[in-house]
């Protein structure tokens, strides 16, 4: 197996580094990512990873600025002169603007506070605790190597190749402003049937239990039989692709592939269904409420609606005909008769 593996180092347990290494390594620039021989060559390899690198300054960058730049002494004299000005009312502005013998800024003063340093505490700043958190979003690089070989274009060259692939459309819906809890939606187009499950936020977390929650009732090969491929936008929730491509015992159970950005109409399915979640739960509504029974009661509602796109069957019916049995018994969705199915918001109504 060595012939076709390049990973001996890493992973067989009996593998023992050679006592020289490649002399290209000593001279620029260093790595072997521009190397011709890099496949075959069975010696020990470096290479360079911008994101890992990013990472990694960013990672020394905080570490170095972490803690209090100041001495102990100083901190107590600080607290003592600062401390009661505070009490009496004054803002931090007005207490370095009469004692220009402290010679920090306005921020660093209240990082201090904020911090715990001074015996002071943000109640003690009247404005401080009116003042709405900002939100700032993360300034770390997205790390866009995850989207080689999963982009739409390979997407469109592997239905190509293998045209008869079960496609499985995955996305999100977002409640009010505010709300916590968010829809994952699982979209099957060969039957137009969607299952929609109550995530607790909008993490890879928790989209992985619920791969894993299927994979352990259908089982691994059951699994990847019904999602052979999935088509995904490239929301923060999705962004971990070999965790939710890998299973139990480390076996691959799908493929995930993403649309381009800011291109929603590349997995239209999923997003004209969306429409009838909308019908049950309008913009602002919130799924804070609900239930998991719940949301599987609209999607029952939903799926048993007569589709004119389907000849005038319901997905539910052609799911039954398309799909293995027990990923409907899972899902737990059942037919309703077709004058007592409701798409208005008094299916859900408390």
């Amino acid at each position: 197996m060595c012939r076709s593996c390049n990973h001996c180092n890493s992973h067989c347990e009996d593998f023992i580094p050679r006592s020289y290494h490649c002399s290209l390594l000593d001279k620029a620039p260093f790595v072997c990512n521009g190397c011709s021989k890099k496949n075959p060559c069975r010696l020990d390899k470096a290479y360079y990873r911008s994101s890992t690198a990013h990472r990694q300054y960013k990672t020394i960058l905080v570490e170095s600025r972490a803690g209090i730049n100041i001495s102990p002494a100083d901190l107590v004299a600080l607290d003592e002169l600062v401390t009661p000005l505070i009490l009496q009312g004054q803002s931090p502005y007005m207490i370095l603007r009469n004692h220009p013998e402290i010679a920090l800024s306005e921020k660093t003063l209240y990082n201090y506070i904020e911090s715990g340093a001074l015996s002071v505490k943000n109640i003690d700043l009247p404005k401080k605790v009116k003042y709405k958190v900002r939100s700032c979003s993360s300034s770390e690089a997205a790390d866009l190597t995850i989207y080689e070989g999963r982009t739409y274009k390979d997407y469109q060259a592997f239905l190509k190749e293998f045209p008869d692939t079960r496609v499985t459309e995955m996305d999100t819906v977002l409640g009010c402003e505010g709300s916590k809890k968010v829809l994952l939606t699982l979209h099957f187009d060969c039957c137009s049937l969607m299952m929609a499950y109550l995530l607790d936020s909008k993490e890879v977390c928790h989209v992985k239990a619920i791969f894993d929650s299927i994979e352990r009732s259908l089982g691994t090969f059951s699994f990847s039989s019904v999602f052979s491929l999935v088509l995904t936008d490239r929301g923060g929730e999705f962004r971990n692709p070999a965790a939710l491509e890998c299973g139990q015992e480390n076996l691959i159970r799908t493929s995930i592939y993403y649309c381009d950005p800011m291109y929603s109409w590349q997995k239209p399915h999923c997003e004209k269904n969306h429409e009838y979640i909308r019908k049950i739960c309008p913009k602002g509504t919130s799924f804070d409420d609900y239930s998991q029974e719940d949301i599987t009661l609209m999607m029952s509602h939903i799926n048993s609606s007569p589709r004119q796109s389907l000849g005038g069957m319901s997905p539910l019916k052609l799911a039954k005909l398309m799909l293995p049995s027990e990923v409907i018994d899972y899902f737990g969705l059942t037919e309703i008769p077709d004058d007592e199915i409701v798409l208005t918001p008094a299916l859900l109504q408390k």
